[in-house]
């Protein structure tokens, strides 16, 4: 039948088909770190409450993954992508647990520092590549590794961070693009020469532009690049030191904000330019979560140092948005909290409720809009992955591999406690009917059968 005979929506179809690009909607797919937008949600999912993993009971598949990495996996349609960095003699070691040690790993070992691309439906590995190898160019804290950002993709390409080992695109065959060196990303504390403690900051994609954030030791930086080619369109210096969360994007009331958790201020930037359109201070001086966006509001918690907060950021403010001692909120800042917010973890806003992990394990469910407290629950166990959501439910990591399945409400209800009898630092990714959760050894994929 001639074109032009065809419906609309029949044409549309067709003519997406032609020109190479299947229709997606992109907010069903788990294209960066943490999710959607970095939402941490995905609804009907219909992923299980239980499973176990030494039965075989609702888990789909379960793959081997060699080498070191904390980096979470993306997935997109049926594939599914994540990092490792491979020691030449097994130094593939981390510590875990609640320690205040800044000690960094005796690994000072070659490196392959390696992509893989799985099938989502059989967990079979479909490609890998080997980005970099070599000595580490930056050395990492006994809790870290030397792949610790997650890739991020638009549906065609798939870009990896490897820190100071530079940052790659590759297309969905596993055909690399472009590759960039960045120079030195070290991290560490702020006032302990010459420790580091790794990079760790996800790349992020919307319209067509990559985004950096690289809050180092020293020379700290924001910058975008086109994903199609890894020009760069901007680079903007900042006055920050070493964080360690990821970039998250504000997109509406006419124009899009990158929120930076940093130190010694969160920031927003404008996307188009790079420029500063916001700060607040009084912040922890070791950033690594990464803000979300729920309710028309910007919330962020970091911790470490004399303040540990917690903000509900309004999108249309400009300036230095910082509060006095003795103050909470503003026409600005809808609410905040001096001290109680996460060190590691991102939050999650679901259902009208913001739910604040802890590393000690002490899960707080604030009221999103208030901030009023609806309860505080001990977990027992350290937790450094950031949760997500589905289907009215939570699904927490425990470092230890106890995965905490929580009803999501004004009540704490634990549905299940889920062992994956291998320690878990990496934040899962949701897709249909599956959550795929990423542990030190091994990649495993959750489906109800």
């Amino acid at each position: 039948m001639p074109l032009q005979k065809l419906t609309a929506s029949v044409a549309l179809v067709l003519m997406t088909v032609l020109s190479g690009y299947a229709q997606t909607d992109i907010s069903r797919q788990w294209p960066q770190f943490h999710g959607y937008m970095g939402s941490g949600i995905l609804d009907k999912a219909n992923i299980p409450v239980t499973w176990d993993v030494k039965t075989g009971e609702n888990i789909r598949w379960n793959t081997a993954i060699p080498g070191l990495a904390h980096s979470s996996p993306v997935i997109w349609d049926d594939k599914v992508f994540v990092t490792s960095a491979v020691s030449s003699t097994q130094g593939d070691s981390i510590k875990i647990g609640l320690y205040g040690d800044i000690d960094m790993a005796l690994d000072s070992s070659i490196q392959e520092f390696k992509v893989y691309c799985l099938d989502r439906k059989t967990g079979k590995i479909i490609w890998d590549r080997v980005a970099d190898k070599g000595i580490p160019k930056e050395r990492r804290h006994t809790k870290s590794t030397y792949a610790n950002p997650t890739p991020a993709t638009d549906g065609k390409h798939l870009v990896v961070s490897f820190g100071s080992q530079g940052l790659f695109c590759y297309d969905f065959t596993g055909k690399l693009l472009w590759k960039k060196d960045l120079g030195s990303l070290a991290t560490g504390p702020f006032n302990e020469n010459g420790v580091e403690w790794g990079y760790s900051s996800s790349p992020v994609i919307y319209d067509g532009k990559i985004m950096i954030q690289a809050d180092l030791l020293k020379n700290s930086f924001l910058a975008t690049f086109d994903v199609a080619t890894g020009k760069e369109i901007w680079r903007v210096k900042r006055e920050t030191i070493s964080s360690w969360g990821s970039p998250c994007l504000y997109t509406g009331k006419g124009k899009t904000l990158i929120i930076l958790n940093s130190y010694p201020f969160i920031t927003a930037n404008d996307l188009a330019s790079g420029q500063e359109v916001w700060k607040i201070g009084n912040v922890g001086n070791a950033p690594a979560p990464t803000a979300v966006v729920a309710h028309d509001m910007i919330f962020i918690n970091n911790a470490h140092g004399k303040y540990s907060p917690i903000f509900a950021i309004r999108p249309d403010a400009t300036g230095d948005l910082t509060l006095p001692e003795d103050t909470t909120k503003s026409s600005k800042v809808a609410w905040s909290l001096k001290r109680g917010g996460a060190y590691m973890a991102s939050p999650v806003v679901y259902d009208g409720y913001l739910y604040n992990m802890q590393i000690s394990g002490l899960l707080t469910c604030f009221d999103a809009l208030t901030g009023a407290v609806k309860y505080k629950e001990n977990l027992g166990k350290a937790f450094s992955s950031s949760g997500v959501a589905s289907d009215g439910r939570l699904y927490f990591p425990a470092e230890t591999g106890e995965i905490f399945v929580i009803q999501a409400g004004a009540q704490y209800n634990l549905l299940a406690k889920n062992m994956m009898n291998d320690p878990c630092m990496a934040t899962p990714a949701v897709s249909e009917g599956m959550i795929i959760f990423r542990t030190q050894h091994r990649l495993i994929a959750v489906s109800a059968r």
